[in-house]
């Protein structure tokens, strides 16, 4: 891509993502807003894409929004608001709708933008310096990013109110406790542990992990007859697909199964 305020790399089936403003502190401005949906609309495309990896260059996941940017827009803020959160929020529907597992590797701080991109992802490594705050009402303005949706249904709506409230710091380890994210590990680590786990989603049943994906979404909205409905209506579906028969095969055969995403 042209705009290499987000880095994009596909390895071994993995596609890594990388937030890369490192002198800012990776802080969201619309040139990254827009790299990260067309990074995204690429890893939903590409075949060769089976999960995703997104992490922060340098010292920090993400700082947030590009506060100085705001301030230079003066009277055109709204306007300018506007065109970065239909990028951003676009971005962030492809990632978490996507039939791809996605895993953040927070280093440093996540925080505002940042928080909201690692909730959208689907399980989240921490380094042991991470950070997570919010931030937004810091400086007047309110969440954007998919923060008020996932944070409440990853924590529970009291603490996401704390959060957003007063802007608790939450350490790597207060995450993990909270269950924000799925993983705590040393810094050093980090790169490792989240290529090891992406890797080894990529070499699973795909389909049927964005079923998976699917189906928690919708249960958010839905009543339980709904979700029934939908939840047969997938299996149904699942049940049809190569790599369903060769996990039925495998297992009955003792064997690991061999998935190809089909």
């Amino acid at each position: 891509m042209s705009n290499d305020t987000v880095k994009m790399e596909v390895l071994d089936g993995v596609a890594h993502l990388t937030l890369n403003r490192p002198k800012a502190g990776n802080a969201l401005d619309l040139d990254m807003a827009k790299a990260l949906l067309a990074a995204a609309e690429r890893c939903d495309k590409d075949p060769a894409v089976r999960a995703v990896i997104i992490t922060g260059s340098g010292s920090m996941f993400c700082a947030g929004g590009d506060v100085r940017g705001f301030a230079s827009q003066g009277d055109r803020l709204p306007a300018f608001l506007t065109d970065l959160t239909d990028a951003l929020h676009a971005g962030v529907s492809r990632l978490a709708r996507m039939q791809l597992p996605v895993v953040a590797a927070v280093n440093g701080a996540a925080a505002g933008a940042g928080m909201s991109i690692a909730c959208a992802a689907d399980l989240i490594v921490a380094a042991e310096s991470a950070r997570f705050t919010v931030a937004y009402t810091a400086v007047g303005l309110t969440p954007d990013g998919s923060s008020t949706y996932f944070l409440p249904r990853l924590i529970g709506m009291q603490r996401a109110k704390e959060l957003m409230l007063t802007n608790r710091r939450l350490s790597a380890a207060e995450a993990l406790e909270w269950g924000l994210v799925y993983q705590v590990v040393a810094d050093a680590d980090l790169a490792d542990t989240a290529k090891r786990l992406a890797r080894q989603l990529a070499e699973g049943p795909t389909r049927a992990y964005g079923s998976v994906k699917k189906l928690l979404l919708a249960s958010a909205t839905q009543d339980l007859e709904s979700q029934l409905a939908d939840e047969a209506r997938s299996i149904i579906a699942i049940a049809q697909t190569p790599d369903s028969r060769e996990g039925i095969s495998a297992f009955l055969e003792k064997r690991s199964p061999k998935f190809t995403g089909k």
